[in-house]
């Protein structure tokens, strides 16, 4: 009989698709330490399988229009922000692999967005971003931004796939500039499909990682925190120091 040691280092060592084995092995065994540990087990199995069911409702989208052929999931991160700029994600995820936890960025924590982000780039079978900076948005408006951002994403994403998608997968909206594609508009589409869940977590990391760099170059405004956002203190650093080349002048106008 394996000791109790043995036995907790077996469940550290499982995977945690592999724990409803690992109950199932131990199951008969009376003692309390293990016992224990078949609980915890058994939970992290229900979690998982709950998740899963999650998981696949999200891609009930690339489901029902995978007679299309590729499909591309959109989203952008930074409308409302008043300094940095607006950032849009496409990505293709590969259509005979479900891959877990992804939902709406704004629903994971920072944590959660990078462990996911590596896990997207590496099984996506393309993807892609593209920023608009703020003097763009001032110059167009956010919305047109937005648009232009989504149009740069496709372009770059068609190039690293060698092909173009058979149809976009949108949070909401319609993109002009992208006509030529079948767009499939889904209302809080990044909470529903997992195409664009994926976009949204590459978009928002990789925003989040700019904003950073930015919070080295102009100190002082939360950059890091804030990632631009109207937060307090952003809001009285804008009052105290003025703006920078980053903030967009159309949206700071109320504040200085």
């Amino acid at each position: 009989m394996a000791s109790l040691s043995e036995i907790r280092e077996e469940y550290l060592q499982t995977p945690p698709e592999g724990r409803a084995a690992f109950c199932a092995r131990y199951r008969e065994d009376p003692r309390t330490g293990v016992q224990a540990l078949l609980k915890k087990a058994e939970k992290e199995a229900a979690a998982l399988e709950k998740e899963r069911e999650r998981t696949h409702e999200m891609y009930s989208f690339e489901r029902e229009y995978a007679s299309l052929g590729i499909l591309c999931g959109m989203d952008e991160v930074g409308r409302g922000p008043l300094a940095g700029p607006v950032c849009a994600g496409a990505v293709v995820l590969p259509p005979e692999k479900e891959l877990l936890y992804l939902n709406d960025s704004k629903k994971l924590s920072e944590k959660k967005r990078e462990e996911l982000y590596d896990v997207i780039t590496k099984e996506a079978l393309a993807y892609a971003t593209a920023f608009v900076a703020p003097a763009r948005i001032d110059e167009i408006n956010i919305l047109q931004a937005t648009y232009e951002a989504m149009t740069q994403a496709v372009q770059t994403l068609c190039k690293y796939l060698g092909k173009e998608p058979s149809a976009l997968l949108i949070d909401a909206v319609h993109v002009p500039q992208l006509s030529r594609y079948r767009q499939i508009s889904i209302v809080k589409g990044d909470a529903k499909s997992a195409s664009i869940a994926a976009a949204s977590i590459v978009a928002k990391v990789e925003r989040d990682r700019l904003m950073e760099d930015y919070d080295t170059a102009y100190p002082g405004y939360g950059f890091a925190s804030n990632k631009g956002y109207g937060a307090a203190e952003h809001i009285a650093a804008l009052k105290r120091l003025g703006p920078t080349p980053i903030h967009r002048k159309s949206f700071i106008q109320n504040f200085i």
